[in-house]
């Protein structure tokens, strides 16, 4: 069992440090099954070789071992790229079965996303999973209980809470987050996530309306690709580069964008234990099929602070967060006086685990985990039943139901096609 070996490898790590240390490598099978050491290189088998799953290979202080893909294409060239004795599948299970994969890379289309994290959960697996996290509410509430229940470490691949420039802000996360926490700006906020402020939802993610049924290419098993999405018809708009223009497998620019946008203002706003009590929507009623845009979606929290995310951006000057004390505008541009001054007296925020290496060899959480990373795609996939539904929602945080509407609670679950399940 996976909770056997975690036990073990934190026994092993607590007490045996001083011992570990004085060698360069201790091959694994030494110390049994589900010990990493930390000299040790993790290995990584990866799901998908298309352009994520392609872009990730190298990563420091990983190999990969096995690729993944329904696409005979696609993974000849990852074989042809990596070499070296890679291994590869059709299957993804094959593929996490395997003994030698310590961590498990999930780069598939999003409906994919919560079965794959579930089945690495329960082969003992770590997870890294590309964003949105997963494809509906029910799914990541099951992604969260299996991780919980197997003991495994999970990091969800966007990274903006913990670095990098946040787009528009011309700055990272952490001043943003320590002017928040200082009070500064006041109490409750409203965070604007617009063209105005830095920040474009990729509108050119919408799905045709008419698509004609076309052949299977020899390479494609389509019926794995859709896995357990509903059956449509092939047409090649579906597939590969452009499917996240069909609820089926994403949500167009809100299921792209929105959690590289959303999940470092839950970080910030000290929200990743709880979620929006409401999403207010304005937009063109939605294609079944087809994803299209917004105008706006606004979701409240239960002590007033807003997230708004405007498709439109035909306002100037809109501040990126607006509280009554302050503004803070793109650029990392305040009405505050002498803020940066202000801000270096303030306290810092609490450290982050940051490498995923360390956290899968000493057993410590991610900085964006499932829990923190189910809340932040909460709000998503919150977006997309109010989109898809064409109206507002109330919803419950703490029971993850929408309030007095059985047809969005119904969304919650979507059906899954035979034989996959979650």
């Amino acid at each position: 069992m996976k909770s056997n070996s975690q036990n073990s490898r934190r026994k092993f790590l607590r007490n045996t440090t001083a011992i570990v240390a004085g060698f360069s490598i201790v091959p694994r099978h030494v110390l049994g099954r589900g010990f990493i050491p930390p000299s040790d290189q993790l290995t990584k088998g990866i799901i998908g070789m298309g352009g994520m799953g392609m872009g990730h290979i190298h990563y420091a202080g990983t190999r990969v071992v096995a690729v993944c893909d329904v696409d005979k294409n696609h993974l000849q060239d990852a074989v042809q790229t990596i070499g070296g004795g890679v291994k590869a599948f059709h299957d993804h299970r094959e593929l996490i079965a395997l003994p030698e994969v310590d961590i498990v890379h999930i780069a598939t289309p999003p409906h994919w996303h919560g079965l794959m994290s579930i089945h690495a959960a329960q082969a003992g697996k770590d997870i890294w999973c590309e964003k949105p996290m997963t494809h509906t509410i029910g799914e990541g509430k099951r992604v969260v209980e299996a991780v919980k229940q197997y003991g495994n470490m999970f990091r969800l691949n966007t990274w903006f809470r913990f670095e990098s420039n946040f787009y528009g802000m011309d700055t990272t996360v952490r001043p943003i987050k320590k002017l928040v926490q200082s009070g500064l700006l006041g109490w409750p906020l409203t965070v604007t996530i617009s063209k105005t402020t830095g920040f474009d939802w990729k509108f050119y993610w919408v799905g045709k309306t008419k698509l004609e049924t076309q052949p299977v290419p020899a390479e494609l098993d389509y019926d794995r690709w859709l896995g357990p999405a509903p059956f449509k018809p092939y047409n090649e708009h579906r597939v590969h580069q452009t499917f996240r223009g069909y609820w089926d497998y994403d949500g167009g620019g809100l299921g792209d964008m929105g959690q590289h946008y959303i999940d470092p203002v839950q970080y910030f706003l000290g929200k990743d234990d709880t979620s929006p009590i409401s999403v207010e929507v304005d937009a063109e009623q939605q294609h079944p099929d087809a994803c299209g845009t917004f105008r706006k979606l606004t979701f409240t929290y239960e002590d007033g602070c807003k997230i708004i995310l405007d498709g439109v951006a035909d306002e100037p000057n809109v501040p990126y967060i607006e509280g009554p004390q302050g503004k803070l505008y793109a650029g990392f541009k305040s009405d505050i006086p002498n803020l940066k001054e202000k801000l270096a007296m303030m306290p810092d925020p609490e450290p982050q685990v940051t490498d995923f290496i360390e956290s899968v060899k000493y057993r410590t959480p991610f900085a964006l985990n499932e829990s923190n990373g189910f809340r932040s795609c909460t709000i998503i996939n919150m977006g997309k039943i109010a989109l898809q539904l064409g109206r507002s929602l109330k919803f419950d945080p703490v029971a993850l139901s929408f309030i007095n509407d059985d047809e969005a609670n119904k969304m919650i679950d979507l059906p899954v096609r035979s034989p996959w399940n979650i």
